[in-house]
Formats: structure tokens, sequence, C-alpha cells
């Protein structure tokens, strides 16, 4: 036990954790705050909650360790907000609210709502500290939620408007911090025998495997496990977006991002699979097209930590319930090697008339620039160790398609649905890693959500280079806006429903301090990114694309 004030318990927890950073709106935990100086924590002081709720989330990801924001009472509801993000992503993010004493509820108390329905369906966990002896146990009980079974985010309230009615009172505190929670995953179960043993006999009787890696197969560091499995029974690799740097783009097995933000290659490969292995994937209707890929009665195995998740939308799936990388290598040492080169090249194929019809758009010299040739001018510079951030919608489309990581240190992460997480994600993940190139690449319209947190980046001296894809719309609802005006004789005022005025960002950057730069043409986009690198100052690069340019969906199969 240790005797000391509130405020330095808090910040004593959160250093024992692991936590190197805070992202928070004033005003809260202000004396834990200060203490935070003794412990070697970075404050980081955003513009909205919900911003600095983004940032906690790009910290975690990146780091694969909890994330914290905090609020004061009346921004508890836009910090919640934004949890949703990093509760659909498999987040371990930490919010921390103030709350008014008991005294003051059920009487109008200033400013304040009830907060518990606020962070029921966006946390795990979701508690309330109200005497000074509660901090220890659920400081720890929120690090545990967070990074036991599937991370996700917790909550925190704790009484005081900003969260001070205790941080002033001394006590004795029980300050042991269990390692197992400054991480995640914080335990690697492993699978049952007699499930493996299912496992095995499904995977050798299959002529036709395919394996889809998902968000959990990343969480649990399963690359390399999942390459054994792949190359021992030779089955192609599929993943999804959240998954796209499980495996190097060239690898042999590999065969393409999956579902409705993917590649038709990749669908093609699962729609034809006799076996379909899910390496962490909660099946999804993205991921699986709306449920119809693969069919209905194609033999599955699920891997996951979750035991809900397993057989949730197929039944009679033969469930491993362990830790993903745990899961992949003791299938990788138990299942028979297998040859299936027909089946590796009849799917390869797939890839090869992909990747044909994609270069058409991705070497376009059409101006205003095709997204496609963007991303393309951005392959062909990204840093071998690149941290790509991207954000949702079709700037998750047009990245989780046609960007190719070429490079085992090479990541990609994009928001789980939000629009605007990028650019605040970007920066917590830069926070996370301070000695790795992070590149965001958003829409103007993601852009505009969190611009003035170019402000936070400059005054923290959070160094990235923020991709904005300008077409001054937003162009991925006109495909449902057209369908909508059918039938209409006016289209005149269409536009009041997608577009927006043109901006020059490149001039928003600079009038905050930052480098920014203009691209109009294919040619000048390298120049423009070296310099961004090159700058000491966080960089924005203001691509003018095609107006209202449109994605092409990918193939997917009829229900």
């Amino acid at each position: 036990m240790a005797k000391m004030k509130g405020a330095r318990a808090v910040a004593q927890l959160l250093q024992a954790h692991g936590v190197s950073h805070v992202f928070f709106m004033d005003a809260v935990l202000r004396r834990a705050l200060a203490e935070m100086e003794d412990f070697g924590i970075t404050r980081v002081l955003g513009h909205s909650e919900k911003a600095v709720a983004y940032m906690a989330d790009g910290y975690a990801r990146v780091s694969g360790k909890p994330g914290v924001c905090m609020a004061q009472s009346v921004g508890a509801a836009n910090l919640a907000s934004g949890m949703q993000d990093p509760y659909l992503g498999h987040s371990p993010v930490i919010a921390i609210t103030g709350r008014h004493v008991a005294p003051f509820q059920y009487r109008n108390a200033y400013q304040e709502v009830d907060h518990g329905p606020l962070y029921d369906a966006v946390t795990k966990f979701n508690g309330r500290i109200d005497n000074v002896e509660q901090i220890p146990h659920l400081f720890r009980a929120a690090f545990r939620e967070a990074t036991t079974g599937t991370p996700r985010p917790v909550h925190l309230d704790i009484a005081g408007f900003t969260g001070d009615a205790l941080t002033a009172t001394e006590a004795d505190f029980d300050m042991t911090v269990d390692d197992a929670h400054t991480r995640f995953p914080a335990f690697r179960p492993a699978p049952d025998p007699a499930a493996v043993e299912r496992a095995v006999a499904a995977i050798k009787a299959a002529k036709k495997p395919v394996i889809i890696a998902d968000r959990g197969a990343i969480i649990s560091g399963a690359g390399a496990a999942l390459v054994q499995l792949a190359e021992r029974i030779q089955a192609p690799v599929v993943a999804t977006l959240d998954a796209k740097h499980i495996i190097v783009e060239n690898h042999k097995v590999f065969r393409g991002t999956v579902g409705l933000y993917g590649r038709s290659c990749a669908n093609h490969v699962v729609d034809e699979a006799d076996l379909v292995i899910y390496a962490g994937s909660n099946t999804s209707d993205h991921t699986t097209a709306n449920y119809v890929m693969p069919k209905q009665g194609t033999k599955i195995i699920q891997i996951d930590i979750d035991p809900l998740e397993i057989g949730r939308n197929y039944a009679g799936t033969i469930g491993v319930l362990s830790d993903v990388r745990a899961g992949l290598e003791v299938l990788a040492v138990m299942a028979d090697a297998a040859k299936h080169d027909d089946w590796l090249a009849h799917t390869q194929k797939y890839v090869d008339e992909w990747r044909v019809e994609a270069e058409k758009a991705r070497n376009s010299e059409a101006q205003p620039m095709r997204p496609e040739r963007l991303v393309r001018e951005l392959n062909e510079v990204l840093p071998k160790d690149a941290i790509v951030i991207a954000d949702t919608g079709y700037a998750a489309l047009w990245t989780g398609t046609l960007l190719y990581l070429n490079h085992p240190g090479q990541q990609y992460h994009r928001a789980a649905g939000s629009l605007g997480w990028s650019f605040p994600a970007s920066l917590g993940a830069k926070c996370a890693a301070p000695d790795k190139p992070v590149i965001c690449f958003c829409g103007d319209g993601g852009f505009f959500y969190h611009l003035p947190e170019l402000e936070t980046a400059r005054r923290r001296g959070i160094k990235t280079v923020t991709i904005v894809n300008n077409n001054h719309c937003l162009s991925q609802g006109l495909r449902n806006l057209n369908i909508a005006y059918e039938g209409r004789k006016d289209h005149s005022r269409k536009g009041e429903c997608f577009e927006y005025l043109e901006t020059d960002f490149a001039k928003v950057a600079q009038s905050l301090g930052c480098f920014g730069v203009t691209v109009g043409k294919p040619q000048d986009f390298r120049k423009a990114f070296e310099q961004a690198m090159a700058s000491d100052l966080p960089a924005v690069i203001d691509v003018k694309t095609e107006f209202a340019v449109q994605a092409p969906l990918p193939w997917v199969p009829t229900a």
C-alpha cells in the first residue's frame, strides 16, 4: 500500500499500465494531468472530444497498448460518439469523464445528462468511481476489460464535473498492476485438441480451401502463422481491409482484399471455395457481401478468441476457440501437408485478370487526376516502413484495393466506419510510432471534420503527411443519389446534397503553420511527397482529382 493523493494515484496507474500519451479536452482531471509530468506521460490537448477519441484509437491500433482519452462532464456525450469506431474496430480505448457528485444528481445539474446510456452501446465496460478507494480497483478493471478477449473501449466516469472531486483526497492505495493488461491481447489461450482434430479433418478433405484473415489476426500478430498454414495446406489467402497488411502483396498465396470494399478476384476465390478458414473474423456483412459469400453450406472453420463470434452467421461451423495466432500455429503443425496446385493456379488467374483491368485506371493520364492514379503515385513513393491511415468510404475503397503493400514493414489501418476518423487517428498513430512515417489518406469531406487538429499537430510537433483526395464533394453517395432523382424532371439542385465549395487545403495548412502543397498533375506528386516528407512540419498534400468519380464496385455473387 502507498499513501498519496488520488491525482497522483491516477497518474501512477496510467504510467504503470504503459501509457505514454493521454489525449484530452479541457477541463478534466487537471490535478492528475499535472502529476503526469512526473511520470513522463505526454498530454495532448485537442480541439474536440471526438478527435481525441480517434487519436487514442490510432495510438492503440499502432502501439498494441490501450489508448486513453478524457473529457469533462459536458463533453462526455461527444467523447461517447468517438467510441463507435474503436468499438467496431476492436480497439482498446479507455475513455475517462467527469460526472457531478452524488448530491447534484437528479437535480438538473449544470451541463449534464446521464452518461451511462451514452456509453452502453459502444463500450464493453462502463464503470463509476464514486470514492477515492475505488480508483486503483476500477483503473485495473478498465485495462483488464479493454485488453481481454476481443479488445474494445471501456469507460470510467469519475466523480466531479471535471473528475476532480476525489483527486485531492489522500488515501492508502494498492498500486499493483497486472503486466498482462498493459498490452493486447492480454492472454493467448490455446485451442482445445478435439476442436483442432475436427478442423484438421476438414482441411484434409478440402479440395479448394481458402483462408480469410480479418482484424483479429492483426490484433494477434498472426501473420507468420497464417503464411505457415497457407503454405502447408496450399490454400490461397484473402484479407479484409482490416487485415490488409497481414501478408505482402506479391506473396505466392495472396489473392487480394475481400468483401464489399474488396477486389473481384478475391471474392471469386471465396465464392468457389469448398472450405473457408476464418482467422479472427466476425463474418460481417461487409466481409461476406451481405452474407452470400461463402455460399451457405460451405464448410467453415472459424478461429476466434470470442466464443460468441464462432458460428454467429454460419451454422455448423467448426469452432477453434483460441488466440488467433495460437490457433493458426497449432493447425500449421497438425494439418497434413497438401498439394492444391490446380486450385492455386486457377485462383491466380482471377488475380491476373483483375490486375490488368485495375492498371488501366491506375495508369490514367486524365486531368484532373483519377483517384486510382493518385493511389498508384503514392504506391511508388511509399516508404518501406510506412503506416497508412485511411478514412472510411471511398478513401478506404481506393487504398484498400489499389495500394499494394510490398514490404513486410508497411502497415494499413482504416476507419471502421466513421468519416473523418483518419486524420486525428493518424496523429495518435504517430505518437505511438514517432520514428515511422505516418501517411493519412482521406477525401476532402473527411478532412473537413477535424481540420482544427492541424493546430494540434503543429503545436505538439506531430509530423504526419496527409494526402487529401480533393474532388470537392462526397462522391460515394452520388450513385444512390442518382437513383433517388430518377423520374424527377429537375436535377439542377441535386448538388446541394453532395457538393462542397472548392477549398485549397494547402493554404489552410500553411495558415496554421504547417507545410502545404497543391498537386494537379500525376507527375507532380512525387516531388510534393518528397517535400512533405523532408519538411519538419505536419504536412498536407492537396491533390485535385476528378469531380464525383465513381469507384467500380467489386463482383459479388448474387443471393
